[in-house]
């Protein structure tokens, strides 16, 4: 097919046929993500925290032109994996195998585009750690220290800071970790927890002593404060990434231990330490460097190359001291010249229908389980990136998933570019006809898409919000629907004002071109699709557009639809079969309460919310929501005014309402309830909640304010929960304060979902 498109904005992906080198008056950029530790599989929180977002940033960087390598490989050493080998019954390095194996088939399944995926457990991990070592400790920055450990006499071992567990001196958390309380975020000595246990066997461990060495934080902490403000402020870094290291360095920075008493690991080139290995928060960081050496031989390019390389690392924000701290004070501590961290992106948790994954407890969604779901990769990347927890914990729920699909990817995105490709192929034979865009429509619009081009631009640029740059090639979208609209592309217009109708569908033709450029950090397949049906080259994100890439003449592809419908009654399938129920039928569960909002059965209409109730405590999560709310609210005001309707309107308003619902939901999670109207005279039975007979768990409507027509007035009813009951037929006790000519009809609602009503 003959291609005539302009070549200026054309570009070539070949970053796997050559070995990538920084290169002089270029920008190189050096990207990792987090390496995953190798004793298990990721789930969907693992996936967005590090590697998929290093990625969209990654392929967002090629598309600009820059040189750009991305890192990323398995954490092999340490206690996790000498466990996991006990537990399956195979040698240390069978399980580094195994489990490496299998994170590659899942990045590979989400398309996660490294340049290398390697490993530390190889040769050059060993070598530059123990060079780095060596450095350090000829250098005067290491001490030795006798040190009181852990050490459990059921397995006869040391035990590892991650298996122990006991109750957090800070807070009182009564799971936290040897190293680290999940709950307050305070790094510890396993030694400091109270009432320690073992995480293997549940014993009681005791206090051995045992001679270590130390890295000397303490005598680094000039010039590492030094280089975090520079760091910080330079590289823009994320807000918890810089309020977390500044708040190490207020509390003082430590000696801090880089030796275990371990086999599984890189051995301690010192005689006095021989029979000891390296701590993996010592050198798990270094394993950076050794993929790379992996990678190439002139490793020291990239590495040892701070004028001319910029350093990019993703991962979540539990892992941020590692690399803002331990990480550069090793590096500095040689005296090299390193390169050091430029920006650092993390994210908060993403947890599963409001709970946390559980591999054990087959809770959510892991890496062996997505390909099952047979539902396209680009989905799952969509939603993920749609929820990344840049600023607070985010939900993945089966529900919005669906919802996103169709109601976003589905109704704009492809609409978008299957309405054009189709009335382009029907009417002008699939050749792109002659046009000019110097009318003032055409340049209102163009302006209005440069408009969210640069935003989105500036978003990847500084990494400051992914998700935020996922919405601006929406929102692009969006205004290619209503342009469409706008112009009533159809039949009348192609017959009675064809010179009109060739200035459209040329212009949406160059739009979806750059849409494919767009989405392509994001949705890789669906951008190689739309390239696809254009019959065009990969294009560049460039800074401005024209819409004059795809000159008239020009013959396109075979139409191909991007996405397709999935059926909403799906959620509740994959919700069952992702929950856990089904491999825990004999363990007690305690009841919970669903925490989307009640299903209004009244027939009346349900009330969702655009902000939280008056008093409500606002959470982060529902201080985003709002903030989303109204700019959703104010493009579809806007988009009213300007007269859009259709699939443009219509998908903003989907948008709008998806988002309301999310709010209503969350204030509902946390106790403020999810309003419904319920008419009196619409009394209708509510389905009861289901009660398994062998688990102890309640699928109930969340506890909700109910507002009950009468007459013409409104009345508030508040019902509090007061406390749970064991019991096979009911879900919990429900206090109503209510008038009590109104006790009636609530107790028609609320028997039916199976609760008890009292006074």
């Amino acid at each position: 097919m003959s291609r005539n498109t302009n070549s200026d904005v054309a570009i070539e992906l070949d970053h796997h046929k050559r070995t990538i080198l920084p290169v002089a008056g270029r920008k190189n950029v050096l990207i990792t993500s987090a390496l995953p530790y190798v004793n298990n599989i990721p789930h969907l929180g693992n996936i967005i925290g590090c590697v998929l977002s290093a990625d969209v940033y990654a392929r967002y960087c090629r598309l600009r032109g820059y040189n750009t390598l991305y890192v990323c490989g398995t954490d092999e050493y340490g206690t996790a994996t000498e466990t996991k080998a006990i537990q399956e019954g195979l040698s240390c390095q069978e399980i580094c195998d195994k489990y490496h194996r299998l994170h590659k088939e899942t990045y590979d399944w989400f398309d996660i585009d490294f340049d290398i995926f390697g490993r530390t457990s190889t040769d050059e991990q060993t070598k530059i750690t123990q060079d780095i070592f060596k450095k350090l400790d000829e250098r005067g920055k290491t001490e030795h220290e006798t040190v009181t450990q852990l050490y459990c006499e059921v397995h006869n071992s040391f035990l590892a800071d991650r298996f122990v567990n006991g109750i957090c001196p800070n807070c009182a958390y009564d799971d936290a970790g040897g190293d680290q309380c999940d709950k307050c975020g305070k790094l510890l000595n396993a030694t400091e927890l109270i009432e320690p246990r073992c995480k293997l066997d549940g014993a009681k461990p005791v206090k051995r002593d045992s001679r270590h060495i130390f890295l000397n934080l303490t005598d680094a902490q000039e010039v590492l404060e030094e280089w975090v403000n520079k760091s910080s402020a330079e590289g823009k870094w994320s807000a918890n990434s810089t309020q977390i290291t500044k708040a190490w360095l207020k509390e003082g920075l430590k000696p801090r231990c880089i030796t275990r008493d371990l086999k599984w690991g890189v051995k301690v080139p010192k005689e006095e330490f021989k029979d000891k290995v390296f701590y993996v928060w010592f050198d798990a960081p270094i394993g950076y460097i050794s993929i790379t050496a992996a990678y190439t031989e002139e490793w020291q390019k990239w590495w040892k190359n701070p004028d001319n390389v910029k350093l990019y690392q993703f991962m979540g924000k539990d892992n941020v001291p590692f690399h803002t701290v331990l990480f550069p004070s090793s590096l500095i501590g040689t005296g090299e010249k390193y390169t050091l961290l430029h920006h650092v992106s993390t994210t908060e948790y993403l947890q599963y229908e409001n709970t946390k994954f559980s591999k054990s407890r087959g809770v959510g969604v892991f890496g062996n389980n997505v390909s099952d779901s047979q539902i396209p990769v680009d989905v799952w990347r969509y939603f993920l990136l749609l929820n990344r927890p840049e600023t607070a914990d985010s939900q993945f729920a089966w529900t919005p998933f669906i919802l996103a699909n169709n109601s976003e990817l589905l109704a704009n995105l492809g609409n978008f570019v299957n309405r054009v490709m189709k009335f382009a192929t029907a009417k002008y034979n699939g050749v792109v006809p002659e046009y000019k865009v110097d009318g003032d429509v055409e340049k209102k619009f163009i302006a209005d898409v440069n408009e969210i081009l640069a935003n989105y631009i500036e978003n990847l640029e500084t990494c400051n919000s992914i998700r935020a740059g996922l919405r601006c090639f929406m929102n692009i979208s969006s205004l290619g629907n209503g342009y469409l609209q706008d112009n009533k592309i159809d039949n009348t217009l192609f017959t009675n004002s064809r010179s009109r109708c060739d200035i459209v569908v040329a212009t949406a033709l160059n739009l979806a071109y750059l849409l494919s450029a767009l989405v392509y950090p994001y949705l890789p397949r669906t951008s190689a699709n739309i390239i696809r049906q254009l019959n065009a080259p990969t294009r560049r994100i460039t800074d401005t557009w024209n819409a004059t890439d795809l000159y008239g003449g020009h013959v396109l592809g075979k139409v191909e639809y991007l996405f397709t419908h999935i059926d909403e009654k799906r959620a509740g399938d994959l919700r069952a079969k992702y929950s856990g129920l089904a491999q825990n039928a004999t363990t007690s569960v305690k009841p919970v309460a669903s925490s989307a909002p009640a299903k209004n059965t009244s027939g009346a209409k349900a009330v969702l919310l655009s902000e939280a109730p008056a008093g409500f405590e606002k959470t982060a999560r529902v201080i985003e929501l709002e903030a989303t709310i109204k700019a959703a609210g104010e493009t579809v005001r806007k988009l009213k005014i300007e007269k859009v309707t259709g699939d443009a309107l219509q998908a903003a308003l989907a948008i709008l309402t998806e988002n309301k619902e999310s709010l209503t939901a969350e204030v509902a999670k946390l106790g403020g309830g999810s309003p419904v109207i319920v008419s009196a005279e619409k009394k209708k039975k509510v389905k009861k909640a289901v009660v398994t007979s062998k688990v102890e768990h309640v699928v109930a409507p969340a506890v909700t304010p109910v507002i009950l027509e009468k007459s013409d007035t409104v009345v508030p009813l508040t019902v509090l929960p007061l406390a749970v009951e064991k019991s096979d037929t009911t879900g919990a006790v429900i206090a109503v304060l209510a008038a009590e000519d109104l006790k009636e009809q609530l107790q028609h609602l609320w028997t039916g979902w199976g609760w008890i009503i009292r006074d």
